[in-house]
């Protein structure tokens, strides 16, 4: 196919990886942000190897050797008492299986990099705090009136094709489905803590994993090993349209009143909480129609228990721009992406919830999950997500 103009709405990480693959394959891309800055205090995020070897194959290698690091494994442990449970292995062993790392690093280090590597790409327009305030296709293209936040600056874009990755709230997403967020009844308290101000026992390299019925708690180092990632997730009984609110933390410690004595002292060390209330959304069916397509969140939010939400957004960037190459015209190669993307998402989304549940487990539920991890051993449990972290884009 000829090079196409192609708009992308909303600069995240899968806005800004599809710009960056979609201009590597000689296209025009304007990318439409409304957002003015990108920082995301107390928010790390995980990229294991089926999201790293995209961004490896876009030319990022070193600067996510710079800003991201490699964790050697999991350790497992039990909420209430700290008794090692299980483990997973990472590092050398799963950079080897899968020919790419997984990584851990600070959201807003990797938009850093990915917004210099946009900003230094020809063949990318880049409009911050502009929004879409109305869309028109046709048979021809699709024809965008673009405007500042306040309704100021307004301009006219014709392009061959619209991609929607404006997040779990999208904007684009009603015109294909309407159903609305689901409340998961459970919250996400995430802070950010020089590693030298953790406790001891969490300066080492190895994420660590915390489970107890109905919540759990993450860390790991991120920035270099400069900074401790802490997540918490616990109950709430009403979700919160306001995302990224601050949180009380003596409102977090209550939901970990059987904390191990370690795991307490973890959780008491961060001043300030940020907290997002997790919700839960089908993927959209299909995920393209027509010249419009969504990407990432915007079609298939997943919770956080698989830590796959910014790598399934790397990898629909990777299929939208190997179909756009291969396709004889934009419908068809944005039908052939949906479809391609359509059992992927919904296994992963699948998947997800069910390691919510396996997390959380009661005593005897809990149990049964406390052998299997053991029985298996840290090699076992890499291999139990083979299925998860080999996947590779097409050629």
């Amino acid at each position: 196919m000829a090079p196409l103009s192609i708009a992308i709405v909303g600069a995240g990480i899968g806005g800004l990886t599809a710009a960056l693959s979609l201009a590597g394959a000689g296209h025009a891309v304007t990318l439409i942000e409304r957002r003015t800055g990108f920082s995301e205090v107390g928010a790390g995020l995980q990229l294991s190897p089926n999201a790293s070897g995209v961004l490896i194959r876009l030319g990022l290698g070193a600067a996510l050797r710079r800003a991201a690091d490699e964790p050697p494994g999991v350790t497992v442990r039990a909420l209430a008492t700290g008794r090692v449970i299980g483990g997973i292995r990472l590092g050398a062993s799963l950079r080897e299986r899968h020919a790419a790392p997984y990584y851990v690093i600070h959201r807003a280090d990797l938009q850093t990099l990915l917004l210099d590597a946009v900003r230094g790409r020809s063949g990318i327009r880049l409009g911050i705090g502009r929004t879409v305030a109305d869309l028109t296709e046709d048979a021809g293209g699709v024809t965008l009136s673009v405007s500042g936040v306040d309704g100021g600056r307004r301009e006219t874009l014709r392009v061959d094709c619209v991609i929607g990755a404006d997040g779990v709230r999208s904007g684009l997403r009603s015109r294909f489905d309407k159903r609305p967020l689901r409340q998961h009844r459970q919250a996400a308290w995430r802070a950010l803590i020089p590693r030298e101000a953790a406790p001891e026992a969490f300066q080492g390299e190895e994420t660590g994993l915390w489970l107890g019925p109905r919540r759990h708690v993450v860390h790991y180092p991120v920035g270099g090993g400069r900074r401790l990632n802490v997540v918490a997730i616990a109950p709430e009984r009403e979700g919160d349209e306001d995302w990224g609110r601050i949180g009380d933390p003596a409102a977090l410690r209550d939901h970990f009143p059987d904390a191990a004595p370690a795991l307490a002292e973890l959780l008491r060390t961060p001043d300030a909480w940020v907290v997002w209330s997790l919700v839960d959304r089908p993927a959209v069916r299909p995920m393209a129609r027509g010249r419009l397509a969504l990407l990432g969140d915007a079609a298939h939010p997943v919770l956080p228990f698989l830590a796959q939400g910014a790598a399934l957004a790397i990898e629909d960037a990777a299929v939208l721009t190997a179909q756009l190459s291969a396709a004889p015209d934009v419908p068809t190669a944005l039908a052939a992406y949906a479809a391609e993307r359509a059992t992927r998402v919904r296994a992963v989304q699948r998947a997800a919830r069910g390691n919510g549940r396996f997390y959380h487990a009661g005593r005897l539920v809990g149990f049964a999950r406390n052998t299997v991890m053991a029985r298996l051993g840290p090699e076992g449990m890499s291999a139990r997500y083979a299925w998860l972290y080999g996947w590779t884009p097409p050629a």
